[in-house]
Formats: structure tokens, sequence, C-alpha cells
């Protein structure tokens, strides 16, 4: 099959063989930063598209044949394939970036699909005379995918990269062609102008990862190791991350720097990594992280500790959040309106779960917005404090569910338009659409967020509760507790969702341990599924003394419990589960609850 491929254009496109060179050449490069298991599902969806049975590059064909997973796969249960499939697009991406730059070929997979593309990232001299390059014009705007992409010319760079990004570039007029010029080295480029909402936020400095003085192989690690950190830490859209130490401002008051150290003895790796507050050197976070190249093999290694370490400097309640928090978060409760200082609000607020803390949150997400209504993370934070009157109202006092859902879905709309790959915009779509009762949509929002970033533990967390509670158990709980052994925040939250798996999956022991692990004080609900296992595991004194705790503390609730489980457990045979165990400790849910 050596006849040359027609694309997107009607040019002809690379041949079947230098298709396959081209992915020889990705695979063997370490820029192109996949797992094994990633490493064989670009193969295979070559493969198969090369042997002209494209038509059959389903979600069920890769599991099966790349994962190994069973005939009784369900691409709506299980989405590994939508998650690897992601994680292979920015890892292309990222090799045509740094690696692939000069490549004769490019090799994608657009979105929604898992057929590759194949196309030549500039055409051959033969078919393409050069020209002058004018100018691009200042109206330059992105079309619609569908809409033919104007064919590159030899030397644009750039626009190969922005093409291998998925990022399609159209001429306001057809006389007109793109040109960039050759990008700067890291260590030339000059800074991203800040926007007045974002100059408190955390910079983190990413500093030179040393090698210990070792072997070629350790220096090439850090690197390496390195380069997957500043990867993975862009995901978070509440920080910014800085690659040139020498752009950094010592002055600012809310930076930090990463600091890294590799060493190898013989197989095994040690990597260290430290977070260091530049205002005075504090250390305020560090760990170590060991391999065996024996066991995984090098980029692995690199993708497993980045991941981590991003994980643990940047996520919700990690380490910079908690240092943050105490000094910064009080400009909120002074009137403050600074994005920042609104999301340190915003997670000081889902801690401590009271009413003045959710009103010191609210009020300093509106004004937030207000002074910049471009800010997708705090129309998406103020989408979920809206939401938790609702869904937590028996805790924060709230009397009305319509009104405040009604709000959270309007605020989750603009971030969502302002920020459509953004993992909390679309985390609160997510929340909203479940609430709502579009499980279809909930899910492909949540799906959606933890691709787009798989290291944020309250988006992987709150993921795992819908996909549980919409009757996908296996897969939510896995999630789930992944979340849990991150040491996710807030403390206790997501032990209640582990409770539910283990109550749905009768095994009461393991369900009365996590739910009495889990914050008890968070939220009445979660008195409400110790109740129902205690009294399926027919444990009536221990029941007794929960039913007291919540006709003292949350009546309302008593008289609303089929109303409230059955907006979180989706499925009538759940539901009856649940009711089940309430009943054998003596609570009557038999009929509708009143509003």
């Amino acid at each position: 099959m050596d006849t040359a491929k027609i694309d997107a254009v009607g040019s002809p496109g690379p041949t079947a063989e230098e298709v396959c060179r081209q992915l020889e050449r990705i695979l063997a490069s370490e820029e192109f930063l996949s797992p094994d298991r990633g490493r064989r599902f670009l193969q295979f969806i070559v493969d198969e598209t090369l042997a002209g049975r494209s038509e059959f590059l389903k979600a069920f064909t890769i599991a099966n044949q790349v994962f190994g997973r069973e005939v009784s796969f369900d691409a709506q249960n299980d989405p590994v394939v939508r998650i690897e499939a992601g994680r292979i697009r920015r890892a292309l991406e990222r090799y045509y970036l740094i690696s692939g730059q000069d490549d004769e070929v490019t090799i994608t997979i657009p979105k929604g699909r898992y057929v590759p593309h194949f196309e030549y990232s500039r055409c051959p001299q033969t078919l393409v005379l050069p020209a002058p390059e004018p100018e691009v014009p200042e109206n330059i705007q992105p079309v619609s995918p569908d809409q033919p992409k104007p064919t590159p010319r030899p030397g644009q760079m750039q626009l190969r990269a922005f093409l291998a990004l998925g990022t399609v570039l159209a001429i306001g007029a057809a006389s007109f062609y793109a040109f960039h010029a050759q990008p700067l080295p890291v260590s030339q480029a000059p800074l991203p102008e800040m926007s007045a909402g974002e100059t408190s936020q955390p910079r983190v400095v990413i500093e030179s990862f040393e090698d210990g003085g070792s072997a070629d192989a350790a220096s090439d690690f850090a690197h390496g190791l390195r380069s997957e950190v500043i990867g993975q830490l862009t995901k978070f859209a509440d920080i910014l991350v800085i690659a040139d130490p020498s752009k950094s401002n010592q002055q600012n008051p809310v930076g930090y720097a990463l600091q890294g150290n590799v060493q190898f003895d013989g197989d095994r790796i040690r990597s260290v990594a430290r977070l260091v507050r530049q205002s005075d050197g504090v250390v305020i976070w560090a760990n170590n992280y060991d391999a065996d190249l024996r066991v995984r093999n090098k980029l692995d290694i690199q993708a497993d500790v980045a991941a981590q370490i991003a994980g643990a400097v940047a996520q919700p309640y990690g380490a910079m959040f908690q240092t943050d928090a105490d000094t910064i978060a009080r400009q909120s409760q002074t009137g403050g309106s600074d994005v920042y200082a609104c999301t340190l609000a915003y997670y000081s607020y889902r801690r401590s779960m009271n009413s003045q803390s959710h009103n010191t949150a609210l009020g300093c997400l509106k004004r937030v917005t207000e002074r910049f209504p471009e800010s997708a993370t705090s129309w998406a934070l103020l989408s979920l404090t809206y939401l938790d009157e609702m869904r937590f109202r028996y805790k924060l006092g709230t009397v009305s569910a319509a009104k405040p859902l009604d709000l959270a879905a309007s605020a989750a709309d603009r971030a969502v338009t302002l920020a459509p790959n953004d993992a909390r915009a679309l985390q609160s779509v997510m929340l909203v659409s479940f609430f709502k009762d579009d499980i279809a949509k909930a899910l492909q929002a949540g799906a959606a967020a933890y691709a787009a970033n798989p290291n944020d533990t309250e988006v992987a967390g709150e993921y795992g509760l819908r996909l549980a509670m919409s009757g996908k158990w296996q897969s939510g709980c896995e999630l789930i507790s992944n979340t849990v052994n991150k040491n996710a925040g807030p403390k206790g939250y997501y032990e209640v969702g582990m409770a539910l798996c283990a109550l749905m999956r009768d095994d009461l022991q393991a369900a009365e341990l996590w739910s009495r692990m889990s914050d008890l004080q968070y939220n009445p609900m979660h008195h409400l599924v110790l109740l129902s296992i205690l009294g399926t595991a027919g444990k009536m004194a221990d029941a007794k003394q929960e039913e007291i705790w919540l006709n003292a503390n949350a009546p309302e609730l008593m008289r609303n419990i089929r109303r409230e489980v059955s907006i979180r457990l989706q499925r009538p045979e759940d539901q009856e589960r649940f009711f089940k165990g309430l009943r054998a400790s003596g609570l009557v849910v038999d009929t509708a609850s009143a509003e």
C-alpha cells in the first residue's frame, strides 16, 4: 500500500510507507511521552487505518485488542479508551512542538474520533512554488474545523506545531497566508502579559533538575522529568508556570521555585523534588520518588513521577493552596476582589463547610466575576458555590433549591463558554447537569474534565462520584479510590463515596469503616449514609443514635429523605438498596417526600 493518500485539501497525502517511517520516528523519540499501552494504542490505530479497517476503530475494538478487555466492555461505563486517546493527543502535540518541528509527516488524532489523520507538514516543493510571505493581517480569526485548511509552505515551523495541536488558522482574505517567525528558545521567550485578575496567582518557577553529577542517563532523565513536570503543571489553571528561571519575579509575594534532583544507582532511580517559597526560602513541601528500570521504562517513570509532583503541589488543597490560604484568603473577607484570593476563599469554605464561609466565598466570587468577567475559573467556582446551596442546604441552612440551581447553571455556561477545555469549567457543567438530571451530559463533561487534567484530584473524585451514583459503580469507585489514596481534600469528603461503593457490593464491614472515616459533620447526608449501612448490618442501637442525631440536627432532611436520595442515586435499584437499610433501622420512607 504505497500509493499516496489524499489529504483534507485534496492534495496527495503521505504514502503508507511514509506514515510507517514517521510512526517509527515518533515511537523511538524520548520526547513522545507515552507509556507502553499508549504506544500500542497509537501503533494499532495507525496499522488498522493503513490496512483499510478504520471503520472498525471503535472504543470496544480498541479496548479489546489493545487493553485486553473482555467482550462485556462498556464504553459508557469505562472511559479508559477516551482517556488514553486524550493522553496520546497531548503526547503527539508535545512531540511535534519539541522534536518533530522539521518532520515531513504529521500524525494527529482528531478529537471525538479514534481514526488518525495523516498529512504532510509541508508540501513537497514540486507541488508548491516558493512565494514571498506577506505579514499576517491583524483581523486573522479562527475558523470552524470543517473549513478547508490553507496549505502550509516551507519554513512555517510554528504553524506546523499549531497544526499538530489541532488549531486551525484561517486568513481573512484568500490572498493572505499565515506567517510565524522561528520560535524562540524558552530562555529567550518573553513572559505573557498578565491580566489584572492574574496578578496574585502563584507563580511556580521550574528550576533545572540536577543530575547529581552522575552518568549521562541521569542528566537525560532529569531533563525529561523537568519537561514533563512543566507539561503537567500547566494543566492547572489556578497557577502560572514559568519555565525560564531568569524571568521570575523574586519580589512577587506569591512565588515559588520547584527544584529537583535525580540520581541513578544501577537500575534504580531516585527523584527528589521540593517546593521553596521565594520570599523567604522556606521549603514548604518535599518528597522522594524511587523507581526500578527493570520493572518500568524510563518514560513511564517520568510521566508517573511528574504527575505525582504536579498533583501534590498544585491540586486543590495541595501544598501551594494550603500555604497561601491563611494569608491571601483574608483579602476576600475585607472586600477584596482578586481572582486568586477568591479561589482560596472558595477552597477555605469547602474545608469548613459553614454558612459564614459560604457567604464569604459567594460574595467574593460575585465581586470578582464583575471585575474580571473573562475569568473562567471564577465563574466555575461561583457556579459550584451556588450549587452547594442546593446539595448542602441542610448543612448551610439554605431553603430554596430551584433558584440556586438556575444560577449555578448560568455561571457554569459562562465558564465553559470562556474556556471550553478547562477542567474546572467542565467540572461545574458536570455537577450542574447531574443535579438537573441530565446524566448523559454530566458524564460527558466529567470525562472531558478528567481527560483535560487527570492530576486534579477534585475533578477525578467528583467524576468518580457521578459515575458511581449514576450506576457505573466499577469505574466510579475505582476513581474515588484513587482520589482517596492521594489524600485529596476536603478531608473525609470522598470517604463517604467509598462507603456507598462498599454498601452496593454488600461489604458492610468496609462500608461502616469508610462511613465513620468520612467527615460526619460535613453534611447530614453522611449521617444518612451511615444510618442505611447500620440498618442493613442490623446494628440497631448504633442506628438509633444516628436517627436521633439526624432528627435533632437535620429535621428537614428527615422529611425529605426520598427526594434527597433520588437526586443523588440515579437508578431505582440503587435507591431501593439504600432505602432497604433505612427501613431496617425503623424509618418509614415508602411515601413520596415533601418538597
